[in-house]
């Protein structure tokens, strides 16, 4: 029963953030929550820097409306196992950069008293690098 409830808070977490509903995300997560967004992001990626507590993943969450344009996002497949909901996905996205980058993903949330306490998130890290590199960074994807 653990599992189905914890499933349906990352599921609630998700339709808050498609409808850009901050405040019902937010409230999905434990005050100390720590945010560790993708692994290998370049400094220059806006959102890259694990953080800690809801201030901090407001502003996480702030620079994602301000420089990523989904096109595409989408929680495709969600396993659960006691206090972990592991969330296989897809999205595209544009950046200001004008590239764009395609990538799946898995999104790994852990939880305690049905609250999101941690986050970590995978994907195309040289795809992102790469649509968020500016001119004088040569990168590929």
């Amino acid at each position: 029963m653990l599992e189905t409830q914890n499933t349906q808070v990352v599921r609630d977490a998700y339709a808050a953030f498609l409808s850009r509903n901050l405040e019902a995300l937010l409230a999905t997560f434990d005050e100390h929550i720590v945010w560790k967004p993708v692994t290998g992001a370049a400094s220059y990626v806006p959102t890259a820097g694990e953080r800690h507590g809801t201030a901090a993943v407001a502003e996480f969450f702030r620079l994602v409306a301000e420089t990523t344009q989904f096109s595409r996002f989408e929680p495709q497949q969600f396993i659960a196992q006691g206090n972990k909901v592991v969330t296989l996905g897809h999205f595209t996205a544009k950046t200001p950069t004008g590239r764009s980058f395609d990538s799946d993903f898995v999104m790994v949330f852990t939880l305690e008293n049905g609250k999101i306490t941690e986050f970590q998130e995978f994907l195309d890290s040289a795809a992102l690098n790469a649509a968020f590199a500016p001119a004088s960074v040569s990168v590929s994807a």
